[in-house]
C-alpha cells in the first residue's frame, strides 16, 4: 500500500474513524426521535453537519488522488485502483468504508421516516387547533397555506 499523502488510501482510516461516528450519531439521533425528543436533535444536527462536511473533504481528497494516478474519481474508479494493486489490508479498509456507508444510509432513511411521523403527527395537531379536518394539510402544493380560518374568530378590543 501506497501511503504517502498523494495515495488515495492516505486517508482511507480517517473516513472509516468519521463513517463510524457518524454511524454511531444516527443511531444517537434514531433514539431522540424514537424517544420524542426533540430539543436533544439540535446538537446531534450541528455534529452530523460538521462531520458530513469532513467526510466531504476526506472524499474529495480521495478522488484528487485517485485522478492524479490516472483512475476515475469515483467509487469504481476505488475499486479499480484497489484491483491494481499488490493484496494488502488497504481492501479491507475500503470494504468496511463501504459497509459503513450502507448502514449509515439505512439508518439515515430510518430516521427520515421517523421524522416524516413527527412531521404528519404535528400537522393533525395544528389542523385541530386551527379548527379544520384532521386531515386536511396545512400547505397546498404551491406551498401557501391551504388551511382556511374555521370555527370563531377573536374579537378583540
Amino acid at each position: 500500500m501506497n501511503s504517502s499523502g498523494n495515495s488515495p488510501a492516505h486517508k482511507l482510516h480517517e473516513e472509516n474513524r468519521h463513517a463510524r461516528m457518524l454511524l454511531d450519531l444516527l443511531q444517537k439521533e434514531q433514539a431522540q426521535l424514537i424517544a420524542a425528543d426533540i430539543n436533544a436533535l439540535t446538537s446531534l444536527t450541528e455534529e452530523k453537519a460538521r462531520l458530513v462536511a469532513r467526510m466531504s473533504e476526506l472524499a474529495a481528497e480521495r478522488h484528487t488522488a485517485l485522478a492524479a494516478a490516472g483512475f476515475a474519481a469515483t467509487e469504481e474508479g476505488m475499486q479499480a485502483w484497489l484491483d491494481s494493486l499488490q493484496p494488502s489490508t488497504v481492501r479491507q479498509s475500503w470494504k468496511e468504508l463501504l459497509d459503513l456507508a450502507r448502514a449509515a444510509k439505512d439508518i439515515n432513511r430510518s430516521n427520515g421516516l421517523l421524522i416524516g411521523k413527527h412531521l404528519a403527527r404535528n400537522q393533525g395537531a395544528l389542523n385541530v387547533l386551527k379548527g379544520g379536518p384532521q386531515d386536511q394539510a396545512l400547505y397546498g402544493p404551491n406551498g401557501q397555506s391551504s388551511v382556511t380560518p374555521g370555527g370563531r374568530g377573536l374579537a378583540i378590543g
